[in-house]
């Protein structure tokens, strides 16, 4: 029966091998820090070296798709971040008015810059990047309904996923390391609690709407101060279950763009704890700047969480300028600043890329902190500034 079954697939495969193939980026990264680590663990160099290929394949005529990503990053120090994760292994089928999509997949709801409230169906990966936007795969079923009035998507998801955290040689990382061995969760299920979303979609006029439920374990630990098995103090992450209901509006009107994501979650804590979070605001772009070709955007947004203490944002600005040199190479930058508006504590951030002769890209990515106060959530950062430089190879 098994090499009936592999005939089968052979031939399958054979039939239509012309709709797959192969793509992806072997990439060189090379991550400086100026200043030398609050934690003597720590370093002031770290290469480091990712495999991210991605398989397509497509039968049917395009009604049923295969994708595969796998992820794969090496680094000198911190065994951490030396890790693997399948970003993808979905099986899609196109249908009428509906389409299935089943397996390991990665879904972003957000329309903000500076951070993406709404976006909760896959857990950050926290060792690549603080911004919150890398992510690890998610088991899911997803059906998406396709209305002539919107998008309805319902979700269901098996199979937690843990927050990723730098380890004890690791920067970037709270004072105390946090020990993802002890981890608890709220549910007696575990990892095992199996998770539930809804979103609507839906495009009327200039604007773009999203509105989200999720019931489930929270992607976002709260960090209790315990002991490991030496005895050395870390931090434990617990994951509490949680209701989030999400909103996210875009408009886009001539050279304006307005953005919103506002969102209210309930933690099943001891007593029951609930707050709400919103971010909102621009972009303005300059198109073909006196004549150059450039394009030129001025972002400006504002964090607001009634957490107060917890959160990292809770009463803060951003503002930020994006410059697209619309040329053969792609090249484009961000830099912005986040400040806090009771503290003055500063987020400084840059990214920028662009492709080189044959495949090859290049990119940069630079944080730096200021002003930090020692009872900001993000003090364990204030030593922490890094330039960060890619050499990516496309295939």
């Amino acid at each position: 029966m098994l090499k009936k079954a592999v005939y089968v697939l052979c031939v399958l495969w054979a039939g239509s091998a012309h709709a797959a193939e192969w793509t992806g980026h072997l990439s060189v990264e090379s991550c400086v820090f100026p200043h030398s680590p609050l934690a003597s663990d720590g370093h002031t160099f770290y290469p480091s070296l990712v495999l991210q290929p991605e398989f397509y394949h497509a039968w049917s005529n395009d009604k049923e798709r295969l994708i595969f990503t796998p992820f794969v990053r090496w680094e000198r120090f911190d065994p951490e971040r030396r890790h693997v994760d399948i970003r993808e292994l979905a099986y899609v089928r196109i249908g009428e008015g509906h389409e299935w999509r089943v397996g390991i997949r990665q879904v972003f709801w957000g329309v903000t810059e500076s951070q993406h409230l709404v976006d909760i169906i896959n857990q950050t990966d926290l060792v690549e990047n603080i911004d919150g936007e890398e992510k690890l795969g998610q088991p899911m079923i997803n059906l998406a309904l396709l209305q002539d009035w919107g998008t309805v998507n319902l979700f269901v998801l098996p199979g937690f996923r843990e927050r990723t955290f730098p380890g004890r040689e690791g920067r970037l990382r709270t004072p105390l390391v946090v020990d993802t061995n002890q981890a608890e969760f709220d549910s007696r299920r575990g990892r095992n609690h199996i998770d539930l979303a809804i979103r609507v979609e839906k495009t009327m006029g200039g604007f773009d709407l999203g509105l989200s439920h999720f019931y489930g374990t929270g992607r976002e630990p709260r960090l209790e101060p315990r002991r490991d098995n030496t005895g050395r103090p870390v931090l434990i992450p617990h994951y509490f279950l949680i209701h989030q209901t999400g909103l996210d509006i875009q408009q886009t009107t001539g050279r304006w763009l307005f953005k919103l994501e506002a969102i209210h979650r309930w933690e099943r804590t001891v007593f029951g704890e609930d707050f709400f979070a919103a971010t909102g605001g621009f972009e303005y772009t300059l198109g073909n700047l006196v004549g150059s070709g450039i394009d030129l955007g001025f972002l400006s947004e504002y964090l607001y969480d009634d957490r107060r203490d917890t959160a990292p944002f809770q009463d803060d600005v951003m503002v930020g300028l994006r410059l697209a040199f619309n040329d053969a190479q792609s090249a484009e930058a961000l830099f912005g600043v986040i400040v806090d508006r009771k503290s003055g504590a500063q987020f400084f951030n840059l990214e920028g890329s662009r492709r080189l002769k044959g495949r090859w890209k290049l990119v940069v990515e630079g944080r730096a902190f200021s002003e930090i106060p020692q009872d900001d959530p993000s003090a364990g950062f204030r030593k922490d500034d890094y330039l960060q430089i890619g050499l990516s190879r496309y295939f």
